[in-house]
This record gives structure tokens, sequence and C-alpha cells, in this order.
């Protein structure tokens, strides 16, 4: 059987249809809210915002990670809710999902709220850290940003 080939898709939230919401919603749920024991508002309203695109990597039609790239003020992306499926763990779909969002976002500048033991992996795609630790949901996360290309 030949190998599965892994797609990239992208979709503002009109684009993308019941299921694959459900389906890019669930493994959210399932890592952030479940896995990692942290009840929180998973819908927060972001997703829906006009400047929002949600990026996703799919085989035979399963999704094997997520991002979502908001538009905050000032031309500033924001990257979060960076996730990969457990069972895909350890296949290099991390970074082939940051650098097609780095595709995506440019030159502008971009920042996110990294999970304090993955800065190293933000930092191997340019971004450094631009704040303190905090704890949020009993996690430690760090800020980071990445600066645009042309300042």
């Amino acid at each position: 059987m030949p190998p599965q080939t892994v797609e990239a898709r992208l979709a503002s939230f009109a684009e993308l249809d019941v299921r694959t919401f459900h389906d890019l919603l669930r493994l959210r749920i399932d890592v952030f809210v479940v896995e990692q024991a942290c009840p929180y508002p998973e819908l927060d309203g972001r997703d829906v915002e006009p400047g929002t695109r949600h990026l996703w990597l799919t085989r035979d039609g399963a999704v094997l990670a997520y991002l979502r790239i908001l538009a905050d003020p000032g031309g500033v992306a924001r990257i979060g809710r960076v996730v990969v499926a457990p069972d895909a763990r350890r296949g290099g779909y991390a970074g082939r999902l940051m650098a097609e969002a780095l595709a995506v976002v440019g030159d502008r500048p971009c920042v996110l709220e990294a999970q304090s033991h993955l800065a190293g992996f933000y930092a191997r795609h340019g971004f450094a850290v631009s704040g303190p630790e905090y704890v949020e949901d009993g996690i430690p996360h760090t800020p980071m940003r990445r600066e645009s290309a042309i300042h």
C-alpha cells in the first residue's frame, strides 16, 4: 500500500464545513481540555473572526495537527491552539505546520504564547522570548515574538 499523502489545508471560519470544524475542535478539546486537564473556554469567539485562518494537516481524511492564525491589532499575527494528535506526535508534523503558518504570516510580526517546555521548538522557527513566564491553567507559558522580516 503506498504511503498516504499529508495535505495542508487553510480556511477562514466561513470556509469550514461542519464536519471539519467538528474534527478540529475535537482534537483541540481532546488535547487541551482532556489530556492536559485544563477546563477552560475553548470556544473563545476568535475562531469566527473574519481575520482568523485555520490551518491543519490531514492524512487520509484524519486531522493530524492544527493551529489558528489570528489577526491582532497593528498588523500582528497571533499563532495559537497549536496541537498535534497524540498518535501523530514525533512525526515532524508540528514543524511542518509551523512552516506552513509562517508562510501564511509572511513578513508580518507574529506572536504566540508558548507552553514553556516548547519554547525551544518555537525558537527554531525564529521566535524569541518577549516577556516573563506566567502560569495559565496550571501550565507555565512564555510569550514569544517573531519580528517582521521588514523593519
